[in-house]
């Protein structure tokens, strides 16, 4: 039997285009940095959010969401379940469809306010894992 929360993944991560990384690091070895560059490999237009960094491997970092020259399908967030509310409230602001938050991150506020305003909200959830899971290969460009 094909688990239709599979089928939702599968679908978010089929029809995303563009992925903002909120809390994006500029260090290879921390998670954020490791996700982001997967994502990138796997197709996705990936966008780095981070107010302390101008750059990340020539890419400008923006300070926020709101900043991001290009409609995002779905924000990607490594910052601490404490911000989730806040970020969601971007997200809802640029229309994004999707939130996800990674593994370790999530806040019932943060999900009530994405279901009030018709965002797909993910918490506690590593995007990479989920995209090898579902055995989901490269996108084209």
């Amino acid at each position: 039997m094909i688990d239709s929360t599979d089928n939702h993944l599968r679908q978010i991560l089929t029809q995303t285009q563009t992925i903002a990384v909120v809390g994006h690091s500029d260090r290879p070895d921390r998670p954020s940095y490791q996700i982001a560059h997967f994502l990138r490999q796997a197709g996705y237009r990936v966008y780095p959010v981070n107010p302390a960094l101008n750059v990340i491997e020539d890419q400008p970092c923006y300070p926020t969401l709101n900043a991001v020259p290009e409609a995002i399908d779905l924000v990607n967030v490594f910052r601490r379940s404490e911000f989730l509310p806040e970020v969601v409230q971007e997200a809802i602001e640029i229309g994004a469809k999707t939130v996800w938050a990674q593994s370790g991150i999530s806040s019932p506020v943060a999900a009530q306010m994405a279901a009030d305003h018709g965002l797909t909200c993910l918490m506690n959830a590593c995007i990479k894992i989920e995209y090898l899971r579902l055995g989901l290969s490269g996108r084209s460009r």
